[in-house]
C-alpha cells in the first residue's frame, strides 16, 4: 500500500510504502516545483521498473548470463481515446539470439504489464 501526504509547497507530495519514501510533484508550468516525479511519470517508472526486474528474474530461472538491463517507458497521450505505453529494451552480455529474443519476449509477461492491460475499476475504501 503507498500512503502519500501533501506538505506546505503546492502539489508537492511525499510518498510512502511504509519503507521507503520518494516525492511526487507537478511541473512549474502547472503551478509547482518539479521537485518530484509527475505521476504519469510514476507509471511510466513501474511498467519499466517490472519489466528489467522481470527479465532479469526469469535469465536468473534459466541461467542465462546477462549483464545490464536498460528500459525506457514512455506513456503516450496524444490521443483522448488512447493511451500507449512505449518501450525500449537493452540486455548487455554476450547472449545468442534465441536467449536475448528470448528474454525481450519475457517483457509481455511482466506482472505490471499484466495488471495495466486487465479491466480496471475504482473503488474508494471506507474510513
Amino acid at each position: 500500500m503507498i500512503k502519500t501526504q501533501s506538505g506546505d509547497a503546492p502539489y508537492l507530495v511525499r510518498f510512502t510504502n511504509g519503507t521507503q519514501e520518494a516525492l511526487a510533484d507537478v511541473l512549474p508550468v502547472k503551478g509547482g516545483q518539479g521537485a518530484g516525479f509527475g505521476p504519469h511519470e510514476l507509471m511510466e517508472a513501474s511498467l519499466a521498473t517490472c519489466i528489467n526486474m522481470w527479465i532479469r528474474m526469469q535469465a536468473d530461472q534459466q541461467n542465462i548470463p546477462v549483464g545490464a538491463i536498460s528500459v525506457s517507458v514512455n506513456l503516450k497521450r496524444d490521443d483522448p481515446n488512447e493511451r500507449i505505453f512505449e518501450y525500449s529494451i537493452s540486455i548487455d552480455g554476450t547472449l545468442s539470439e534465441q536467449q536475448r529474443t528470448i528474454l525481450l519476449q519475457f517483457a509481455d509477461d511482466c506482472p505490471v504489464r499484466k495488471t495495466l492491460c486487465k479491466r480496471i475499476s475504482f473503488a474508494p475504501q471506507k474510513t
